[in-house]
């Protein structure tokens, strides 16, 4: 029988998640099917369930329901739980419902793999204090960089976010093992229930892996082993990054963040979680500022959906002919 899911979101007609599944399902002989779902905007609830009773194994989630669908989750993975987000969510036996976010591990495995950042001692500058860049952050602090900025037009934003940091480093901290999996790891002190879930302000948070890993050396981090500072846009002068990453929807307006021209460190990297046909306002920011790579997020988009395709299959999609697809054009056995 052909399992169904799909993406819901309003409006939902751009998406490119059903291109991209059904890329992965016929890469990997998978049998099922992808659509999209506009959904009711008061009633997103609703629509999942009319989803589920229909045999709907799984969902995508975009905005502006991503809150609304980590309220609706009966358990939630560390990254999820984190970012006050999901953007994937699974049927379990039962009929219960995990939420995961994908996002943090598609940025990290698009950086590292598809582009060979090296994160391990690296400066590292998050623009943006809303869901985008909450969804990314445990990803980030398990790849070993040596610190992270937070930086918002609102300081007190970009604080309370580096406060929700500290806060996920101390469950427990990430791990990325080589040839395995990303996840987090209970410390001593985190109750855990008969199954094994962190329980944390009455919700049960999964401990388990469920990202793929980022070929880096096992290392386990744990709270307190990485500096996470909030400050404002003008906090900024005098600060060099290796890496600068904007989590912010200024570039839908055609604008980049006002950050100081001397910011990026001498063959730092940029990267936009924003994608286009051609290069961001950000993209041409970085370039205009000597960025060794000036990088867009459509990789990060392709990679998120591996993700979610693994959490449903455990089968894991060959990304790299997929965003060359997208990027460039369908190329040998690969037809939109």
């Amino acid at each position: 029988m052909t399992d169904r899911y799909a993406v819901i979101g309003n409006p939902i007609g751009h998406s490119k998640s059903p291109l991209i599944h059904a890329a992965f399902a016929r890469q990997t002989g998978q049998d099922l099917d992808y659509g999209r779902i506009l959904g009711d905007r008061v009633d997103f609830a609703g629509d999942v369930r009319r989803f589920l009773a229909a045999g709907g194994r799984g969902l995508n989630v975009t905005v502006p329901f991503k809150e609304a669908a980590w309220a609706l989750a009966d358990e939630l993975s560390p990254a999820a739980a984190s970012a006050g987000a999901v953007n994937t969510l699974t049927v379990l036996e039962g009929g219960r419902l995990r939420g995961d976010n994908t996002d943090g591990v598609g940025l990290v495995r698009d950086l590292v793999v598809n582009h060979g950042f090296a994160f391990r001692g690296g400066r590292v500058l998050l623009l943006g204090a809303g869901g985008a860049a909450r969804g990314v952050l445990l990803p980030l602090l398990a790849t070993g960089l040596a610190s992270l900025t937070l930086a918002n037009r609102t300081a007190a934003k970009a604080r309370e976010l580096a406060s929700l940091a500290g806060r996920a480093m101390a469950t427990g901290g990430d791990k990325i093992g080589e040839g395995s999996e990303i996840g987090i790891q209970a410390g001593e002190g985190i109750p855990l229930d008969a199954g094994g879930l962190v329980v944390l302000a009455g919700r049960r948070f999964d401990p388990g892996v469920n990202a793929d890993a980022t070929a880096q050396d096992g290392t386990i981090l744990v709270a307190g082993t990485v500096p996470v500072n909030g400050v404002g846009l003008e906090d900024l002068a005098g600060q060099q990054f290796d890496l600068i990453i904007n989590a912010t929807a200024a570039g839908l307006d055609g604008a980049v963040p006002d950050l100081p021209a001397d910011c990026l460190a001498p063959g730092g990297w940029t990267y936009d979680m924003l994608y286009g046909d051609r290069p961001t306002p950000f993209c041409i920011w970085g370039q205009a500022r000597g960025a060794a790579r000036a990088l867009d997020g459509l990789g990060m988009l392709v990679e998120q959906a591996a993700e979610s395709f693994w959490l449903w299959r455990r089968v894991r999609p060959s990304t790299a002919p997929v965003i060359q697809w997208l990027r460039t054009g369908a190329p040998p056995g690969i037809r939109p």
